[in-house]
């Protein structure tokens, strides 16, 4: 289930590193859900349906004026062989003025700044710097 969520973190990754303006993605339920996360913080510029395909996402990658991606690094945290998860007493102790995590929890994708407001625990999917 979570290998086409890993699959699309890839392709964001390595389209930002090539300067691509879009890339492709699976339209998966979790695929979109992590996308609405990163479209709210202002990691991408938006994401729509491809007109070729009505099975894939085209995801709008987001750059600065000079040029420099809005996504430097995405490093997986949880993976399928090892699981990881944090409640909500260790989330508080995550500095999350330096990274961004996105958290699988009881009630969908939720940032790490979500999390802490709502007082949520759950399994980190992805660093985002």
């Amino acid at each position: 289930m979570k290998s086409y969520l890993w699959n699309m973190f890839t392709s964001i990754k390595n389209g930002q590193m090539a300067k691509k303006s879009t890339v492709i993605g699976p339209r998966k339920n979790i695929c979109e859900s992590s996308l609405k996360v990163l479209w709210n913080e202002g990691f991408i510029t938006g994401y729509r349906i491809s007109r070729e395909n009505n099975n894939k996402l085209e995801i709008l990658l987001k750059y600065t004026k000079n040029g420099i991606p809005a996504i430097n690094s995405i490093k997986f945290l949880s993976k399928p062989g090892q699981r990881t998860y944090y409640s909500s007493k260790q989330i508080w102790k995550l500095d999350s003025s330096k990274v961004f995590i996105i958290f699988s929890t009881s009630s969908g994708l939720k940032s790490i700044n979500e999390c802490k407001k709502n007082r949520l625990g759950g399994e980190p999917l992805v660093i985002i710097s």
